[in-house]
């Protein structure tokens, strides 16, 4: 059978201005399994470049492949565009399979296939032995309601089948690397890198995050194993940036330090970057030597909110002291902060927005983002603010990077002005100025140089898709309507 895996165009505003893309780790993740077990794989990086829509389409009955796969990692804000595709490619050829997975589809599974006729299955959950199992089923012609963990119409009724278990071993599937072809793949300042994972899942609470909902329990990759794969990557493909896509890799501390010093001793010329839990950085201090040595040169860290109760609220498991502590550790190990705070957890006035900006002037990150909060189904949050309005209709805006709730005290524009005003002071106060002109690492300064040549772009542009673009409704429906 060929197989076509199509990560679809993305409305993302970052990766658009900074012209760097980082490749599809989920599709390379499924591409692997697929080619060790005989199908014929190709890759359609339509996200690469911006594709058009009809160029998608050609390309894909030129390969005319028998089924087509498609998903990104952006699933809430991304699925309208996989729909527009999928009814493009039926109407070119109405026999063809259309596959769709990811974390949206896999919680809106009946809405996805209620709506689109086009899409024949959904694969719900994490997809290398599901996807493994549907096309084996189809290629033999097998009762589908004996394939675990995948949705689909029988007989015209919307069905889902029992889910599938949860991958215990995660060396047990390998990456399609070689997938990536022709793509020329970069990050942080036109470097060569990739995306990778360490572990999957998250063991926290925390109830804005849908992680434990998708990936059910926390796991990891062999500490040595991932080494090895790191070192074929830097080799084989040139890579020398690895970006980690796990929420927290470092939630076993025993395995984590035992990877870190497994790359250490493979002595690779490369930069790692990744996202961590503040107290995970203060629990391992004494070990943050390892982290610098093994070529990690910045981390995100979920600060979310200056509130104690707010924290406590999204049983967010940690506190103000050990975020500012990790910030400080992080500084004195010379590998920079990224500060993630998200706008909209309580009914913002002012005077919070006021005080947000002074908190976060204390936490002094090297770097800051601010989010907002945006009402995904899947998540226990969500059934906190389920009969709250939303004032962004347009799904492909659901990217964290858009003003979706309503605030009762604010109007939009305000809410924006003072997410840019908090994002400008950060970025230029002299701390931050002289940390990017005289820092002593070299790497660090340059790496600092692209973020910020970035962010003024993307600042910009903001404001101008805020005022021409957004299209934000007058008035606010709730969000249960919008879903319905």
């Amino acid at each position: 059978m060929n197989i076509l895996l199509i990560n679809p165009p993305h409305k993302s505003i970052g990766s658009r201005l900074a012209k760097e893309h980082l490749p599809p780790l989920g599709l390379l993740s499924i591409g692997g399994p697929l080619i060790d077990n005989g199908y014929n794989v190709k890759l359609l990086d339509a996200d690469y470049g911006n594709m058009p829509l009809d160029e998608i389409v050609h390309e894909t009955l030129d390969f005319n492949p028998d089924a087509v796969l498609m998903g990104h990692s952006g699933s809430t804000s991304a699925q309208p565009i996989i729909n527009e595709i999928a009814k493009l490619i039926k109407s070119g050829k109405p026999e063809m399979t259309i596959i769709v997975g990811g974390v949206f589809p896999t919680f809106h599974w009946k809405e996805i296939l209620e709506s689109n006729p086009q899409i024949d299955f959904v694969v719900c959950g994490e997809g290398e032995q599901i996807i493994l199992d549907l096309l084996y089923a189809l290629e033999h012609k097998l009762d589908m309601e004996k394939v675990k963990g995948i949705a689909f119409r029988l007989q015209n009724v919307i069905m889902k089948t029992a889910p599938a278990e949860i991958i215990t071993n995660l060396d047990a599937y390998r990456i399609g690397w070689e997938l990536m072809g022709d793509y020329r793949y970069t990050y942080w300042g036109k470097k060569k890198a990739v995306v990778i994972q360490f572990s999957r899942g998250c063991p926290y609470p925390y109830s804005y995050c849908g992680q434990s909902k998708f990936w059910r329990t926390w796991r990891h990759r062999t500490p040595q194993l991932l080494a090895d794969e790191i070192e074929m990557l830097h080799h084989r493909y040139g890579i020398e940036v690895i970006n980690f896509a796990d929420e927290n890799p470092s939630t076993n501390q025993k395995v984590w330090i035992e990877f870190l010093k497994a790359l250490i001793a493979k002595k690779l010329p490369i930069i790692l970057v990744g996202s961590i839990r503040a107290d995970n950085v203060v629990r391992d201090a004494q070990y943050l030597h390892l982290y610098k040595q093994a070529g990690f040169e910045r981390f995100l860290l979920g600060i979310e909110n200056y509130n104690e109760a707010v924290l406590d609220k999204i049983k967010k498991t940690s506190s103000i002291k050990k975020d500012k502590e990790a910030i400080q550790l992080l500084r004195k190990h010379n590998i920079l902060s990224m500060a993630t705070y998200v706008v909209g957890f309580g009914e913002e006035t002012t005077s919070t927005f006021y005080h947000s900006l002074k908190h976060l002037i204390e936490y002094d990150p090297d770097q800051i983002q601010l989010v907002y909060v945006t009402p995904h189904k899947w998540t226990p949050y969500f059934e906190e603010i389920r009969d709250k309005n939303i004032i962004q209709l347009d799904q492909t805006k659901w990217d964290y990077k858009h003003q979706i709730m309503e605030m009762i005290n604010l109007r939009p524009w305000k809410v924006m002005l003072y997410v840019k005003l908090i994002e400008l002071i950060l970025q230029t106060r002299p701390k931050a100025i002289f940390r990017w002109l005289f820092h002593k690492d070299k790497r660090l300064r340059k790496a600092m140089s692209w973020y910020n040549n970035i962010g003024k772009r993307v600042w910009f542009y903001e404001w101008f898709q805020f005022f021409f673009r957004d299209n934000i409704i007058n008035k606010p429906i709730p969000i249960n309507e919008f879903w319905k």
